[in-house]
């Protein structure tokens, strides 16, 4: 859910994003198409309720329009110095223990004590915004799930169910296979992949498959240990390569281009170019009045059905979640004003005001119970009825390390550089390295 910028020399530059005494600076990501303003407008309307409210104080926003993983490179950047740090950061939550680690981030449990409003948080989402050392480091302001988009007219056309449910990989990839035989210059599946889509390819790619293999298939909790040399792992890069090998997915050079999100979202699902579409439950606002590409038609053509597990195991369903916080950088001049300025974001009515423009999952209890958010978005009730079966990357300093060599390997077998097996020696070696050691191999299982 992002997109890239070219940043003005100044966003990362001495003195330009530490507030003053009056004003505070808030750094965030802007979208790479130029087209949807979704955060912008939302905090422009936040910014002018904190202003009026509070006489003489002034909020300078710091848009950063750049893709996914160098939005994360420019935010660390700014923070390393008082002269640059934002008094608020936008940050996604796989980050906070990184960046914890690298002392980026200011522990908030000293003013969410006193703020009534955190016992309307979900554990889960409160769990998320945690570090290791047991303290708060961001408030979240909404999650998300992931699940299978697929064209329903599409799928008339090629003599496939338009209530589509798949039970299991092989389901999919027929669907596909039968839309690649029936409906030439229609791309099948597209399923994100390589470094240049950075998250995208671990989360929405590569772990809705492997969380469909067994029990903790990535990180192993009871042990402290990160997995590798398994048959799911292998069996997930083996999927990827049957898309490109067989042309079931998107032009190899078109997959790896960092704006390929953005392509997808505005121009081939409206387009009917694309007939399934692993992805996220926020997709929606870009089609709306107010988004990149308003498409009125959308929730008619488009239907939703859940990632299924590998054979159709229980529970039969896969789904990742992750979620962005607000965050207060270690070197931030005006945290106590950054903090009232979180305090406004995330009121019930602004809160729910996000999530509806945002087609976000709500962590508040009272944003999800309130009617408004229930009717905002075609598709929301089916998103929302997967976060029972949704899994958490693992939080940890490592992760984003073990992120980058997932991207490296699924960009492995989409190019066709390496085998499922060869690729899967090569991530086990770079998890080990990045992780001293602890990794357990579950070579045979």
């Amino acid at each position: 859910m992002s997109g890239p910028l070219v940043l003005p020399l100044a966003a990362c530059g001495n003195n330009s994003a530490s507030g003053s005494g009056d004003t505070i600076k808030i750094a965030y990501q802007r979208n790479m198409d130029n087209k949807t303003r979704i955060m912008d407008n939302y905090l422009a309307v936040v910014k002018k309720q904190f202003e009026k409210a509070n006489p003489g104080k002034k909020v300078q926003l710091v848009p950063i329009q750049a893709a996914e993983n160098d939005y994360y490179s420019k935010i660390q950047l700014m923070m390393r110095s008082p002269r640059t740090a934002p008094d608020l950061v936008y940050e996604d939550t796989f980050l906070i223990n990184s960046d914890i680690a690298s002392g980026y981030l200011r522990p908030l449990d000293g003013y969410l004590k006193d703020w009534a409003d955190w016992n309307q948080f979900v554990p889960t989402a409160k769990a998320a915004a945690k570090a290791q050392d047991g303290k708060t480091y961001g408030v979240p302001d909404g999650t998300d799930t992931r699940g299978l988009w697929y064209n329903k007219q599409l799928f008339k056309k090629a003599g496939l169910p338009t209530d589509w449910q798949p039970k299991s990989w092989d389901d999919v990839l027929d669907a596909a296979r039968a839309i690649k035989k029936k409906l030439p210059g229609v791309t099948p599946l597209n399923v994100y992949t390589g470094k240049a889509a950075g998250e995208a390819t671990s989360m929405q790619g590569f772990e809705m498959l492997l969380y469909g293999t067994g029990k903790d298939p990535l990180y192993e909790p009871s042990s402290k240990k990160w997995v590798v040399g398994s048959k799911g792992i292998t069996d997930s890069l083996g999927f990827v390569q049957k898309v490109f090998k067989e042309k079931l997915g998107p032009d190899v050079e078109d997959a790896l281009d960092a704006n390929f999100g953005n392509t997808v979202a505005t121009e081939l699902l409206p387009s009917g170019k694309l007939a399934i579409n692993l992805d996220g439950s926020w997709l929606g606002n870009n089609w709306i009045k107010t988004g990149g590409k308003p498409w009125p038609q959308w929730s008619t053509v488009l239907g939703q059905a859940a990632m299924p597990t590998q054979t159709g195991d229980a529970p039969g369903k896969v789904s990742l979640s992750g979620g962005w916080t607000w965050a207060i950088p270690t070197k931030a001049q005006n945290p106590d004003l950054a903090w009232k300025f979180i305090k406004t974001l995330q009121t019930k009515d602004n809160a729910a005001e996000y999530d509806v423009r945002s087609a976000n999952i709500a962590v508040r209890k009272d944003v999800a119970a309130d009617p408004a958010y229930q009717k905002s978005m075609p598709g929301i009730d089916f998103f929302t009825g997967l976060v029972k079966y949704t899994y958490y990357r693992p939080a940890l300093p490592a992760y984003p390390k073990v992120s980058t060599a997932i991207q490296e390997a699924m960009e492995a077998v989409t190019t066709g550089e390496a085998s499922p097996q060869k690729a899967a020696k090569t991530y086990a070696d770079a998890v080990k390295s990045a992780t001293d050691g602890a990794t357990v191999d579950r070579a045979g299982g």
